[in-house]
């Protein structure tokens, strides 16, 4: 069999191929999984060493992850990877791995920093890419900036959410009291465009898939995303590797590594091919807003090294702010204690 090239143009047909020829694996006995999804292992060479890496299929954030699979990224650097679709909490997810459910996973920072400040044995390697999280108003709101959030209420698909999060972080920024000056109100995801349409909320936050799509069909004014100001060159996803696995077979998670963030520069690159790539665990999603999505993130900040570790305990500071990360953390100790370096 000839070997991928992941420089080569992707083409439909050679996608159904790799796909028909994909193992059928079935899906670990793992709270969180998913079934019926498209085939999430690549036929592997019998020497690639096997892991599995949790994702989120739902999310276009995560696209180098079958960018890597299908592309071949991950048999060029000998690896077997199956993908666990995981869609349970957060502290389920690093347990997971910490635990060797799973072997990696990727995920977002300001949802994973604050679980791992409780110990879980899981080492961030490499931020993957900014950008996919966006706050919206309808244009006859008012609203226009997040000073205008002053007295109003946001729907949120949850309380913990990146989103909530980083707009909570960038209000306090510029002095509104994100607890005291505004009201959040938990949804479905899917239904934050209904309660945007009934007045129960003036401006929605979430991340890309939802919040692209609700932009678009509702003909709603962004406010603001996480590429604003300071953040334009700040990570949102990153990869976390299970600590046992660094510390005993560290070419292997350096492999991993490696694997993304070369997927990632390719979704960069092809955002049209990664979209089509992507799309196939997401069979009602428009192949071409999400090629739209993946162009306005940047796939090309992947930051690894001291580099990394400063935007985690960037992070850690803007958290500590907003009281989800505890005041008395040290942000620098932090980022030191739940980085890994594979790289160097």
């Amino acid at each position: 069999m000839n070997p991928i090239d992941e420089r080569a143009p992707f083409r439909p047909a050679r996608r159904e191929w790799l796909r028909k020829s994909a193992l059928a694996a079935g899906a670990a006995a793992m709270g969180g999984l998913s079934f019926g999804l498209p085939a999430t292992r690549a036929l592997a060479d019998e020497n690639a060493k096997s892991l599995k890496l949790s994702w989120n299929a739902g999310a276009i954030c995560t696209a180098p992850v079958p960018v890597a699979l299908t592309q071949g990224f991950f048999r060029k650097r000998g690896l077997d990877v199956e993908l666990v679709n995981f869609a349970g909490s957060t502290d389920q997810l690093l347990e997971a791995i910490a635990t060797g459910k799973s072997d990696a996973g990727v995920g977002m920072a300001l949802r994973w920093i604050k679980p791992l400040e409780q110990g879980f044995d899981v080492k961030l390697t490499a931020g993957i890419h900014g950008g996919c999280m966006r706050l919206l108003a309808t244009k006859s709101s008012g609203i226009v900036d997040l000073a205008g959030l002053k007295g109003r209420t946001v729907g949120v698909s949850d309380m913990a959410s990146p989103a909530k999060n980083f707009f909570a972080i960038t209000l306090k920024k510029i002095g509104v009291d994100p607890d005291n000056d505004v009201r959040w109100r938990q949804y479905p995801a899917n239904l934050l465009g209904e309660a945007l349409k009934k007045g129960e909320v003036q401006a929605i936050a979430d991340g890309d898939p939802t919040i692209w799509t609700l932009r678009e069909s509702d003909h709603l004014y962004e406010v603001s995303d996480n590429l604003c100001g300071e953040y334009a060159n700040r990570v949102c996803c990153v990869l976390g590797v299970r600590g046992s696995l660094i510390r005993k077979d560290r070419a292997t998670a350096q492999a991993l590594t490696q694997a993304l963030i070369e997927a990632t520069e390719w979704t960069a690159n092809h955002p049209d091919d990664a979209a089509k790539i992507f799309s196939a665990y997401a069979p009602k999603a428009d192949v071409g807003q999400l090629a739209a999505m993946l162009r306005s993130h940047t796939d090309r900040h992947h930051p690894v090294g001291d580099a990394f570790r400063k935007e985690i305990a960037l992070y850690s500071d803007d958290l500590k702010t907003v009281g989800v990360v505890n005041a008395g953390t040290d942000s620098s100790r932090f980022a030191s204690r739940v980085f890994a370096d594979v790289l160097a």
